[in-house]
């Protein structure tokens, strides 16, 4: 795993430095905070490129409840489902923060990677977001509300936060709604795992109100309620 790891995030930076290439004459898009990129049933088709701030995808089912899919941040790219030839988008993307992106029409997008002989690479790329997504999916089946969130809050540090000597700092401001529509539960009872996890000093809030996480800490405690 941390070898396949490694290799994903070594093709990141060689689609990032790409992309860079492919759009450095392109004016950014800046979204504000709250804002969306697009809705579901949009038909736009370009994939989006990260160059600072974070974006969050959703899907809202025929009831109005909303399920967070994932969080994207600088050096991402979003919007991908656009190669797939369904027709329209089938998530919202909303901003996080103010951000700014680069919006890449899919043929260009494909073409790029093809002269730079990434194609391969984002093939696997894709194929590790899939694994992701279908992890996600299984825990929401097997595994309990306070264990899914101990996972998620494991895949954010990984995926967004900053490492510290003893643990990873994510500053990106994540509410216990938006963790809730992540884990599948209410927000209360995301207040009532946090406050848990902070008695257990398994996470903590620094000066800035960045959330730490204590990730051999949290791991060994999920372990251990299993």
């Amino acid at each position: 795993m941390i070898q396949e790891t490694s290799q994903s995030d070594q093709f990141k930076e060689q689609m990032q430095g790409s992309l860079f290439s492919e759009t450095k004459n392109s004016s950014p898009i800046k979204i504000g905070k709250h804002d969306h990129v697009y809705t579901s049933g949009d038909e736009r088709e370009t994939v989006y490129f990260i160059e600072k701030g974070q974006i969050k995808l959703i899907m809202t089912s025929t009831e109005g409840k909303e399920c967070m899919l994932a969080i994207h941040g600088a050096g991402d790219v979003f919007g991908e489902l656009c190669l797939s030839g369904l027709g329209s988008r089938v998530e919202t993307a909303i901003a996080m923060e103010d951000t700014s992106l680069k919006e890449i029409p899919c043929s260009k997008f494909l073409g790029r990677l093809a002269k730079d002989s990434l194609l391969e690479g984002f093939i696997k790329y894709l194929a590790v977001r899939v694994a992701d997504q279908q992890q996600v999916i299984a825990n929401l089946v097997t595994v309990d509300s306070e264990q899914r969130l101990g996972k998620t809050l494991l895949q954010i540090a990984k995926k967004l936060g900053k490492k510290d000597p003893r643990s990873i700092r994510i500053e990106v401001k994540i509410s216990h709604e938006e963790l809730a529509t992540m884990v599948g539960t209410t927000r209360p009872r995301i207040s009532v795992f946090m406050q848990r996890f902070r008695n257990l000093d398994l996470i903590e809030y620094n000066t800035e109100h960045h959330l730490i996480i204590k990730e051999h800490k949290l791991t060994a405690y999920l372990a251990s309620i299993l």
